[in-house]
């Protein structure tokens, strides 16, 4: 039988060589995480046309990572601008359906969405989230629900 003790340090050795990357992948939204604008605002389809999506710079929970539903900063062709995560590649709780693309809605300050159309589906499970997240004299969350055409 052969040994495979030699044979797996010379891989090491050699990925490490090349500038390979050997570690797993991160399942999770974090800082300097691609995301991918998903309303038909100029400003998303612009930074998406040139493929240069925009990136994450913080999130607005209390933990580091951002699940569906979360608030987002980003930074996209140079400006910064708030966003909700639609839709995460991550592994996600019972009954949230999982995407293959981390997926956003650009909004203003004041919570209303920048484009007039969600392109893609959304969670349906979104809804409850958005609501608890509006409030009376705030942000209001649940236009993005007003422009979505297609629920998960």
């Amino acid at each position: 039988m052969m040994n495979v003790k030699p044979i797996l340090q010379l891989i090491v050795k050699c990925t490490r060589d090349a500038g390979l990357h050997t570690c797993a992948p991160l399942q999770q939204i974090q800082k300097l995480t691609r995301l991918r604008v998903i309303d038909n605002s100029e400003l998303g389809k612009s930074a998406m046309l040139e493929g240069r999506p925009p990136k994450c710079i913080h999130i607005y929970s209390k933990i580091r990572f951002g699940y569906t539903g979360d608030k987002v900063l980003v930074a996209i062709k140079g400006q910064k601008k708030k966003a909700i995560l639609t839709g995460c590649h991550q592994n996600q709780k019972p009954l949230m359906p999982k995407f293959d693309s981390n997926n956003i809605v650009l909004i203003d300050d004041n919570g209303s969405p920048l484009g007039t159309r969600i392109l893609f589906p959304i969670p349906t499970m979104l809804r409850h989230k958005l609501v608890e997240m509006s409030r009376p004299k705030g942000a209001d969350y649940t236009k993005i629900l007003a422009i979505a055409t297609r629920f998960v």
